[in-house]
């Protein structure tokens, strides 16, 4: 058929990856921060649940403006963290129960107290000056009217230095010059030694905003009074130039995983930062289906994602990048709230089932999926009652910036990042009912949910129908069929705003995937080509007769928040 390219294999492909966020995961010496000796005996654990690759939020030495997406050294350990004695331990005894590890790569700006920034700031004939993007002001303002992701302008003014500097994140993140031959050798040498160091791929942090438009035109501005910088930073002009360049220095040496952050991707961007011919990257992190509740104030509101719109994002990206590039299947990271309680039922009643069956939902899909951290347990957002329990510097700047200049009210606001910010997904890993979830024996950064004692790891660990045991069963059907990695996807009902169907098509086999997501039961009408079938219920939430043979009929009831998966 045309278009139709025979799928190649990759190990990569057949991978299931868990996210630590490291401040969080689990504190080995009571200081209340999650750390790497604490991950080094959290290894098994992990090993238990099946999955083969680590991704690592940053661990580098940083002044932690923005949780150490803000790098002052690529080559230190945070010392909240440990050492790089500790790192090294901890990729020795991954590596030796099978566990790849996956550094986070933050590499569009660094922290303004890295040693190239200080340097750059000294004078317009520093060596290191056009390391970052430096401008004149304009008319006694700022160089041009973008607005930084994190509130206010992208631009701040430098005494020392005589100039204004692009910071497109926090003021302490200035974006780093890629335009300069010089700053991309420097992230090559970087990446290069973490590599002979032994790690096995990295995600990149925002790699689609590397490159800018030359002359930085000012943007459409928008509620917030500040031009969107989108159009001229979004996939820029020398995005994929960079991208090879860094392949054919870097990647291309190592067997690696490599995933790009790509907000603003389309299909047709991805289908070359993800290209099967393995010029760029292996896959891109695209975030259509987390932006379909968003609003004219951003992502700030209470709305509700309609289901017919996840499968039509969902089936967008499944189908338009089958057999060109590949996928990356992610419901929660550190950058969203619990997917649970936004799309999802967190009550006591359906929690359990609901959880099942969101993952169920992903993980069957073609591409590679992401476990975040605590995922895999059911955990949930936190409930929020007071701004001094959130950490997260992009909740705290939204919050003053739109309730001072009369956007929002102030007890709307508090609603919005209760419901939508990050630092839901940044609470403490519950690992037992003890004092803090067994998180520390110290007072965490950040507090812990209060439903630890019904949700945490050991618990589930010891109760066959959990949520961690159900994931285990899915991570291990992925290695056991073929069909679940490499089979031809396509969505079957796309107008029902109760039921997610699809089917996976290798060769002469088929799976049917149903998910109901709604409280009420409902009935599916099974298409004619199962009906009266042969087959195998590979897994499901409300059965505990998987690989049981079953003859499918012509109508299917499926209870609250029921999944099912049918091989025939």
């Amino acid at each position: 058929m045309e278009g139709e390219t025979k799928m190649e294999k990759a190990w990569w492909k057949e991978s299931v990856v868990y996210q630590i966020y490291p401040r969080s995961f689990c504190d080995s010496n009571g200081d209340g921060i999650g750390d790497l000796k604490g991950i080094a005996g959290k290894l098994e654990y992990l090993k238990e649940l099946g999955i083969d690759v680590i991704w690592l939020s940053p661990v580098y030495q940083s002044p932690n403006d923005d949780n150490g997406y803000d790098i002052s050294d690529y080559q230190a350990i945070m010392k909240e963290f440990g050492t790089m004695d500790d790192f090294e331990r901890m990729l020795d005894r991954a590596h030796k129960l099978g566990i790849k590890i996956m550094m986070d790569l933050v590499v569009n700006h660094t922290s303004d107290e890295h040693a190239w920034f200080v340097e750059s700031r000294k004078s317009e004939d520093n060596p290191y000056r056009d390391y970052y993007i430096w401008r004149d002001a304009k008319e006694g303002k700022e160089p041009n009217n973008w607005g930084s992701c994190f509130g206010g302008s992208a631009w701040k003014y430098d005494e020392e230095a005589g100039q204004y500097y692009l910071h497109l994140f926090s003021p302490k993140q200035p974006d780093l010059n890629w335009d300069n031959p010089k700053v991309r050798q420097e992230v090559f040498r970087m990446m290069n030694w973490w590599c002979n160091k032994g790690i096995d791929g990295f995600r990149m942090d925002v790699i689609s905003l590397i490159s800018k438009v030359p002359g930085l035109p000012d943007g459409a501005v928008g509620k917030s009074g500040y031009g969107d910088f989108g159009p001229y930073c979004v996939n820029g002009p020398h995005v994929h130039e960079y991208l090879q360049e860094m392949n054919q220095e870097v990647l291309s040496k190592y067997d690696l995983i490599t995933v790009g952050e790509c907000s603003g991707v389309t299909v047709e961007e991805a289908k070359k930062y993800a290209s099967s011919s393995g010029k760029e990257l292996n896959m891109v992190f695209q975030f259509e289906h987390m932006d379909l509740d968003g609003g004219e104030s951003f992502k700030w509101n209470h709305n509700k994602i309609r289901l017919t719109e996840l499968k039509k994002i969902m089936s967008k990206w499944q189908t338009e990048l089958e057999g060109k590039a590949w996928n990356s299947l992610y419901w929660c990271n550190h950058d969203q709230p619990r997917f649970l309680s936004r799309m999802g039922n967190d009550s006591p009643q359906y929690r359990e089932v609901s959880a099942k069956m969101l993952a169920t939902c992903l993980h069957m899909m073609q591409g590679t999926p992401y476990v975040y951290q605590g995922e895999e347990l059911g955990m949930t957002n936190y409930p929020f009652t007071s701004l001094d329990e959130f950490r997260d510097i992009e909740s705290i700047n939204a919050y003053h910036e739109l309730t001072e200049k009369g956007i929002v009210a102030p007890e709307d606001m508090f609603d919005y990042i209760s419901y939508k910010g990050r630092d839901n997904a940044r609470t403490p890993m519950q690992w037992d009912d003890s004092d803090q979830a067994g998180f520390t024996t110290g007072t965490p950064w950040i507090p812990v949910n209060p439903n630890y004692k019904e949700i945490n790891a050991k618990e589930q660990m010891s109760r066959e129908t959990s949520v961690f045991h159900y994931y285990k069963k899915l991570i291990a059907l992925r290695k056991q069929y073929e069909i679940i990695v490499y089979g031809k996807y396509d969505l079957l009902l796309p107008d029902s705003e109760e039921i997610y169907a699809y089917m996976r098509t290798l060769g002469e086999e088929k799976l049917l995937v149903l998910c109901n997501f709604n409280e009420q039961q409902v009935e599916y009408e099974v298409p004619e080509e199962f009906a009266g079938c042969q087959g195998k219920v590979l897994i499901g939430n409300y059965r505990n007769d998987a690989a049981a043979e079953c003859e499918i009929g012509e109508k299917i009831g499926l209870q609250p928040y029921e999944t099912v998966v049918y091989l025939v």
